[in-house]
């Protein structure tokens, strides 16, 4: 269904046009859009329009027409005076209105085909058949890009990011949530993953310059077919979820950037939780005091590299040796050696994901 939005600046439009007043009914009479100054009622004459077999018809000073949708009738068209050019400028409006529907009905089968996509609605032979159907290239290179904003999208707010991102016309934008709005970007044959991170950055420009707030991007791998759009997908939110607690210094997010994080998030909390246990003997890597986290995350920076660190931390090396000693004596771990160094690091992206997971749970 048209929004009456996009109906009152179609005839706004035809209006400055023709200088011809309009004005677009529901079939019982409810005006939608006008151009109209006054407010006369004419919803009798209109519901009795709708009944009769015409379709156009003279009533009260206006040429009435009738619009269908595959032989249902949707609106009633109201163009303000008798005279032979007022006629024609109707018809010519009934056209236009009824082209609109049939192109944004295609949009809405086109909108339904992708978000049944995303979400693997969809048997393997209805994915081709649709796609043929309705006109949409099958083996094209394709990703999937979600952006998350605070404030919810409703239909006339995701109109006005397609306006704003302005994108190409084999690319969609849809969503299948509140928050969420989802491109899937159709690709060139040299279009890579570094053109895919110019694209969020340009993305996260237009909708700041645009006012959104606290915008986060993610995007999944490049797919060849259309049957693996949902793959992206999932992908891509997999990327947005991972991001926020191990990238949270990030609002672009890939999913091939995830590393570790990516099968940390796919543990259970209970190994987890042993995890920790069985390392530290119950003590959590998070409880160790400032000045020691510090020195934990500026030693990992320098890839474990003393002499370094202790400059950036402008401390002797001595000193820094002795925070590492003392270090080793509490959890047994000493970070000089590679692989302590591995299992320290991986228990603090535990110990984060986890503390992740109990604030989803409040």
């Amino acid at each position: 269904m048209i929004s009456n939005q996009i109906l009152q600046n179609t005839i706004e439009g035809l209006k400055a046009i023709t200088r011809i007043d309009l004005c677009v009914t529901d079939i019982d009479g409810k005006t939608l859009a006008s151009t109209f100054t006054e407010n006369e009622d004419c919803g009798s004459a209109v519901m009795s329009f709708a009944e009769s077999p015409a379709d156009s018809q003279v009533v009260q000073g206006y040429q009435f027409f009738k619009i269908f949708d595959e032989n249902q009738l949707e609106y009633i068209l109201l163009a303000k005076g008798g005279s032979d050019d007022v006629y024609m400028v109707g018809k010519i409006a009934a056209f236009q209105l009824q082209n609109l529907l049939i192109a944004y009905k295609e949009r809405f089968d086109k909108d339904n085909f992708i978000k049944n996509l995303l979400l693997d609605n969809l048997l393997l032979v209805d994915i081709y058949n649709r796609a043929k159907k309705l006109h949409i290239d099958a083996e094209v290179r394709r990703v999937i890009f979600i952006i998350e904003t605070t404030r919810e999208k409703d239909i006339s707010s995701l109109d006005s990011v397609r306006a704003m991102l302005g994108t190409r016309t084999k690319d969609f934008i849809t969503a299948v949530d509140e928050k969420n709005i989802i491109i899937v970007k159709e690709l060139s044959a040299n279009e890579g993953y570094p053109e895919m991170e110019k694209a969020a950055k340009e993305t996260m420009d237009i909708l700041t310059a645009e006012g959104e707030k606290d915008i986060h991007i993610a995007y999944g791998t490049i797919v060849n077919d259309i049957k693996e759009v949902s793959k992206s997908y999932k992908e891509a939110k997999l990327a947005l979820d991972v991001g926020k607690i191990f990238f949270d210094e990030k609002d672009i997010i890939a999913y091939n950037q995830l590393g570790i994080g990516r099968l940390i998030y796919q543990l259970p909390i209970p190994l987890c939780k042993m995890f920790i246990r069985e390392i530290f003997e119950g003590k959590s890597p998070d409880e160790f005091d400032e000045e020691t986290l510090t020195t934990i995350n500026k030693f990992f920076e320098n890839s474990l590299n003393v002499s370094e660190t202790s400059r950036q931390l402008y401390i002797h090396r001595n000193t820094l040796v002795y925070r590492l000693d003392k270090l080793q004596k509490s959890t047994a771990l000493d970070l000089r050696v590679f692989e302590d160094a591995i299992t320290f690091k991986i228990a603090l992206m535990v110990v984060k994901y986890m503390k992740y997971m109990e604030t989803l749970e409040y």
